[in-house]
């Protein structure tokens, strides 16, 4: 039975127009993070980087290496969409967007860690066998139908992103529209929907349509008679958000994902009206179908259980950060904080407070107050610059931090050496203090 669901041949329309779309917007994210000034800001400036813990060894290219670098992952992009050298083109960017990904976190955001996602499931989907290059040069790889799977697994994986999104606001802060009113103090400028975003009637709507829209997007565009005002509803969420909170290509490729739940004569009518529609039923089942049934499944369960880890990590996630990335997490709470870092030579006894501004740019310094892996990168950072020196010195830190508009509470343990410790990954660190509830 689950066998002929997943091997039934299927029309591929709303997957080439994907794969053209999904090109397309991974080329604009490429070249406009050159002329924006984001790669800049990310890798040029900073004297020192953040990457993800144990990908130390994974450094900016120096000079103009990274502007190339973008430029390179842009023409990968470019090849993408058109259908040229279809697997080799993503593959090259899957790989260059993964190591800039581990590279830094300063600037992080969990569509960027979803990008990668898409780009591995879409570098085993077969969107290159029709309107593309790879097709017009290789005819006999041209085809009209795909696997029903290859629907589906784009489908669940999104499901599993926006139901974690939901569930993730069901917590007091947002449900009292605590978070949503923080952040919507920063709107203030913003022409004509600056002001109505500072009512209360605007903070309701946001809070509990944002938990609703993720938790039933995905199953209302599924039902036939829902999908059309579940797409309009797509459209305006995504746009605001888009608008509002400026977070790239996502809310364009949210809104591509629609494709999937189309009819394919809908699709075709569109954007490939020369396009002939499959309408056949055929299953075919590829000799390596029990490796695709298990790699499948198990890069599922592996999406299921990675956003909850945190539960098994002692302490509160929103404060700890401990659990948060990789986890859907999105636009669900505002930190501030401040922090002072002070080096004792431990030959000599002698206290130096550090000031953060002749290492780090201002965006770094509001995250070693905010977060503590953060904190505690810079901390080693100080140890092995000092080392350079000679000199063996312990790192103290003072950091208060709230969230949320919350009360400011102590964040790092001052009395502990940061610089003598090291990062647990899969427990709580105990030198983040526990989160007292107000």
């Amino acid at each position: 039975m689950l066998n002929k669901f997943l091997f039934k041949q299927i029309d591929n329309t709303a997957l080439i127009v994907f794969r053209v779309v999904f090109g397309l917007l991974i080329f604009l994210e490429s070249v406009g993070a050159i002329f924006t000034g984001w790669v800049k800001n990310a890798f040029i400036t900073p004297n020192f980087t953040f990457t993800f813990i144990g990908f130390e060894w994974v450094q900016p290219l120096s000079g103009y290496g990274m502007y190339y670098y973008y430029a390179i992952m842009g023409l990968f992009g470019f090849f993408v969409m058109i259908g040229y050298k279809y697997k080799w083109s993503l593959g090259g960017f899957t790989l260059m967007w993964t190591i800039t990904y581990l590279m830094q976190k300063t600037n992080y955001n969990n569509h960027y860690y979803l990008l990668i996602l898409l780009c591995l499931i879409m570098l085993v989907q077969p969107a290159h066998k029709y309107l593309s290059v790879d097709a017009k040069q290789k005819p006999e790889i041209k085809s009209i139908a795909m696997p029903n799977w290859c629907k589906w697994l784009i489908i669940l994986q999104m499901w599993i992103v926006y139901t974690y999104a939901s569930v993730a606001k069901w917590y007091p802060d947002w449900l009292d529209l605590s978070v949503i009113n923080v952040m919507m103090q920063s709107k203030t400028d913003y022409p004509i929907v600056g002001s109505l975003l500072q009512y209360r009637w605007s903070h309701v709507f946001l809070a509990y349509s944002g938990i609703l829209y993720d938790l039933l997007v995905i199953p209302l565009l599924l039902y036939k008679p829902t999908r059309k005002w579940a797409f309009f509803a797509s459209i305006f969420f995504h746009l605001f958000n888009s608008f509002v909170f400026q977070v790239g290509i996502f809310p364009y490729l949210s809104l591509a994902f629609s494709l999937f739940f189309f009819e394919p004569q809908t699709i075709q009518r569109i954007f490939l009206k020369k396009k002939p529609l499959y309408t056949g039923d055929e299953i075919l089942l590829p000799s390596y179908y029990k490796v695709i049934k298990w790699i499948g499944g198990a890069y599922l369960v592996y999406q299921i259980l990675m956003p909850l880890r945190h539960w098994a990590i002692d302490g509160n996630v929103l404060y700890t950060e401990e659990g948060h990335r990789m986890s859907w997490r999105m636009m669900l709470r505002t930190k501030t904080g401040f922090s002072n870092f002070v080096i004792v030579d431990k030959k000599t006894k002698e206290r130096k407070r550090i000031k953060k501004s002749d290492f780090l740019t201002k965006k770094q310094v509001r995250m070693v107050s905010t977060k503590p892996d953060f904190t505690w990168q810079f901390a080693q950072y100080l140890k092995k610059k000092y080392a350079k020196e000679g000199k063996d010195i312990s790192v103290y830190v003072t950091c208060r931090t709230k969230v949320n508009g919350g009360k400011t509470k102590t964040l790092i343990d001052p009395k502990v050496d940061l610089a003598a410790t090291q990062w647990n990954t899969f427990k709580h660190n105990a030198w983040i203090m526990p989160f007292e509830k107000e």
